[in-house]
């Protein structure tokens, strides 16, 4: 396998040979996992539930005891329900319901005419202008890690998980409140965790289409998270008010005085408190485990020397320059960060439902099939993909890039929906990695 380096003029610089390198993931088994089978795998390792088929055929007919299923991997099929018909297909009451615990005012949660103001109102604050200009609160959070990993004792032993969490959550905190969250990180992030692993838990309940308002379990320890959360920003936000009225000249650069500022572009309305309070939660539950998981999981730098070595040298020669286009000259390692999305990615699942009939590929959607979307398995399956089990970022070099069908790469889902902070996760996580790497390296 080789790959090749590209310098700022686009030159094409030294290949290197490479060893494949197959990452740990489930063997997917041979059958489709009974109702039961399922029960449990879902509530130990999600990506287990994925049986053989599912990566060799484009799109499948699950049967649920909420009706049919399809799980679609044909990225026309994909386009067709993300964008050409979407409004024929609404997010499905499993996603609403996740979605729903403390964000029903956030533009993840909300529907019709309340979405398209939110989009627009929102879409400016991360426009590539704005997102290369937080790049020195992202640095100055990787300077605070550097600075206390340094000051450990020799030898000592860290956990990467927790430590990238601790990291993204504190890039949020600048890059949001730009003075900090002002509190306990390690309580937020611990608050955090009950708050994932309440909310995203997938169970009986909602395979067979109980209601919202039905009890989950951990629903108690979900609650109490949220009014934690809520306490914390409302305080931010409260403290962040009471200065301008002090003091009008502060004009701040950071999140939060871009959505208390926000107006949208076609009526002039500004985002009220509670939408504030909601994109804020919603900016940090969606970007900060995301974020910290595709950091965690680029640790498959350190079973491939070859690119280890490649990431090593591009970060000496380019994080000596200009910090707003430290992102667009970290092309190696931004690979390195796609790839790592492409085989553990973010999403675990997108999922929408038909309104109305609709045909995809060969197959019949009546009205209330729920349409799945697995960017895990889209990101593995045969037809679409060279060797999809091989650590490969040569992928996403060069030319490579342009031969992947738009909607067979999905880390942040697609359409209109796509994820609006996609582009300030990914500088995030491109700039830590070669940071900490060229200052970590053995």
């Amino acid at each position: 396998m080789v790959f090749c380096c590209t310098n700022r003029s686009g030159h094409v610089g030294r290949s290197v040979q490479v060893q494949p390198f197959r990452p740990p993931a489930p063997i997917p088994p041979g059958q489709r996992l009974g109702f039961v089978a399922l029960l449990k795998v879902l509530a130990r390792n999600p990506l287990e539930c994925w049986s053989q088929d599912f990566f060799s055929e484009r799109i499948t007919r699950v049967g649920l005891p909420i009706g049919q299923a399809f799980v679609v991997s044909d990225p026309s099929a994909i386009r067709h329900v993300l964008v050409d018909n979407a409004e024929n297909y609404r997010k499905d009451p499993i996603q609403r319901r996740v979605l729903s615990a403390g964000l029903a005012d956030g533009l993840l949660s909300v529907e019709g005419e309340r979405w398209d103001i939110q989009r627009r109102t929102l879409a400016p604050l991360f426009s590539l202008r704005n997102v290369r200009s937080l790049t020195a609160n992202m640095l100055e959070a990787i300077d605070q890690l550097s600075r206390r990993w340094l000051a450990l004792p020799p030898g000592s032993v860290v956990d990467v998980v927790a430590e990238m969490t601790l990291l993204t959550l504190n890039v949020l905190a600048l890059t949001i409140f730009s003075d900090g969250l002002q509190g306990d990180l390690d309580e937020f992030r611990a608050s955090m965790n009950d708050y994932f692993r309440a909310a995203g838990r997938i169970g009986l309940l909602d395979l067979v289409g109980a209601p919202a308002f039905v009890p989950r379990p951990g629903g108690a320890k979900l609650k109490a998270a949220l009014r934690y959360f809520q306490g914390v920003i409302d305080a931010l936000i409260d403290a962040r008010q009471e200065t301008r009225r002090e003091n009008r000249s502060d004009q701040r650069s950071d999140l939060l005085s871009l959505l208390l500022n926000a107006l949208d572009p076609a009526t002039g309305r500004a985002l009220s408190s509670a939408e504030v309070r909601s994109n804020i939660l919603t900016f940090v539950s969606a970007g900060h485990e995301t974020t910290a998981n595709t950091l965690s999981w680029s640790h498959l730098l350190s079973q491939s020397e070859d690119w280890r070595a490649a990431v090593e040298t591009e970060a000496r020669q380019q994080l000596a320059g200009p910090a707003e286009t430290l992102f667009e000259r970290l092309s190696v390692t931004r690979a390195v960060v796609e790839e790592a999305l492409r085989l553990y990615p973010p999403i675990a699942a997108l999922s929408r439902l038909a309104k109305g009939p609709d045909r995809l590929g060969c197959h019949d959607i009546g009205a209330r099939s729920l349409i799945v979307i697995s960017p895990y398995v889209l990101h593995r399956h045969l037809s679409l993909w060279e060797q999809p089990d091989v650590f490969d970022p040569n992928r996403f070099l060069s030319e490579n890039r342009r031969t992947i069908e738009r909607f067979a790469y999905l880390p942040f889902g697609a359409g209109p929906r796509t994820c609006i902070g996609s582009t300030f996760a990914l500088q995030e996580a491109t700039i830590a990695l070669a940071t900490l790497l060229d200052r970590f390296t053995n």
